[in-house]
């Protein structure tokens, strides 16, 4: 398949999810045009670990479909998964492994190996912040550093696409600048697509693409400024669009 510049990133059209009788995503559908940040935002229970478990493959998609640059992550798994890069919401590395270590074994599980993964690997550190912190073993680290080498992870296999599930979501506030800046010079320098879900609305800049998701729905879209544009800020439009937010998606 030959890439356009209009295709998208990722393409998730009608995608609907149930956990039993309990409705998780309802019909969902959002676009990441390539080289752009755009902002998942949602309450708690919305649904966004749910449809990040569905572009990731950790659930089977039943209803509507998942692409990422064209390839649908049913019917052409591999060629649609080595094109993404995730960080989810809980820790993921060892604690007793070195920096080094966790990068090395994610790496295998590529099948990369070699002088050239480690020149990647030093690469990665550098571009994070972490190139004396290489020997290190993980549990020394502070929780922003652990982010910063669980994105230099997601990395490895240079990805075009890089979801981040609230990547932010328990650490102080320079930790969280450092980690939105570090993934917005990505996509400014390198032309990585991303999808950054998120409940934190400092986080989110005027010209960002933004899909609003409530209780498995996408009820709004569009650039934050134009979402924010008949309300005091993005944050009163959000609440207006969510009142009732004792979602019941997961």
């Amino acid at each position: 398949m030959t890439d356009t510049p209009d295709m998208p990133a990722l393409a998730v059209e009608q995608v609907s999810h149930s956990f039993g009788r309990r409705l998780a995503l309802d019909h969902v559908s959002l676009t990441v045009p390539q080289g752009r940040f755009v902002a998942l935002l949602g309450p708690n229970g919305a649904g966004k670990t749910t449809l990040f478990s569905l572009v990731t493959r950790l659930y089977a998609t039943r209803a509507g479909a998942v692409r990422i640059f064209g390839h649908d992550v049913a019917r052409s798994p591999s060629a649609a998964l080595s094109e993404l890069g995730v960080v989810f919401q809980s820790r993921t590395l060892d604690l007793d492994l070195s920096v080094r270590q966790n990068l090395a074994y994610h790496a295998a599980l590529h099948g990369l190996a070699g002088r050239a993964v480690r020149a990647r690997i030093d690469e990665l550190l550098t571009l994070v912040g972490l190139q004396e912190r290489g020997a290190d073993k993980v549990r020394t680290l502070s929780g922003g550093q652990s982010r910063r080498v669980e994105i230099a992870r997601a990395l490895l296999h240079r990805p075009r696409l890089l979801l981040l599930d609230e990547a932010t979501v328990g650490l102080d506030l320079a930790s969280r600048r450092t980690i939105v800046a570090l993934v917005r010079m990505l996509v400014r320098e390198t032309g990585l697509a991303v999808l950054w879900a998120t409940h934190i609305f400092d986080e989110i800049e005027p010209d960002d693409a933004v899909s609003v998701l409530h209780r498995g729905r996408i009820v709004a879209s569009g650039d934050a400024k134009a979402l924010a544009a008949d309300a005091p800020s993005l944050e009163a439009a959000f609440r207006a669009l969510t009142e009732d937010a004792a979602g019941e998606a997961a």
